[in-house]
């Protein structure tokens, strides 16, 4: 009897302390504000065709970012786009903001499924314009979609279609 009060209590520590992880998140905000990188042009325009514009010489006018929508249960709002600055290109968020969760991803995507992507790194805020590089020899133009996903339930939090 004593040995099934100690597995039961086993069991209940164990949910707890995978429900706390899971849950606590939602309730955490993070802020940050990176700024623009230094000599920022916008790579790739936002487009509803088929293919992205470059831009060489952008203009406030001639950049309008693309809104991030969130999935059901995961309210998401802002716009991102694509910006490169001293040979580096950036996924840039702007006036981003989302709920947090457990193990959250930004990601470059083929698909909005996660299929086929290129990991930028965990999200760094839940609030604010923050900027994630992308790595060397990838081509943005070939990934249309920025996925903000979770990677332990596999479960995509908000997305933005940037091109393609």
């Amino acid at each position: 009897m004593k040995a099934t009060y100690i597995l039961i209590g086993v069991i209940i520590l164990v949910l707890g302390g995978f429900g706390y992880w899971a849950i606590s998140p939602l309730f955490r905000n993070i802020r940050v504000n990176d700024a623009l990188p230094q000599s920022a042009q916008e790579t790739v325009k936002p487009t509803q065709g088929n293919t992205p514009s470059p831009i060489t010489t952008p203009t406030a006018a001639e950049k309008p970012p693309t809104p991030v929508t969130g999935t059901l249960g995961h309210p998401a709002s802002g716009t991102v786009r694509i910006v490169s600055a001293d040979r580096k290109q950036y996924v840039r968020y702007e006036n981003f903001k989302t709920i947090n969760g457990p193990d959250i991803y930004v990601y470059l995507a083929k698909d909005i499924d996660a299929h086929e992507f290129v990991n930028l790194g965990k999200v760094k805020a839940t609030e604010g314009n923050i900027n994630y590089e992308i790595p060397d020899g990838v081509n943005p133009t070939d990934y249309p979609y920025i996925l903000t996903w979770c990677k332990t339930f596999g479960v995509l939090f908000n997305s933005a279609r940037i091109g393609k």
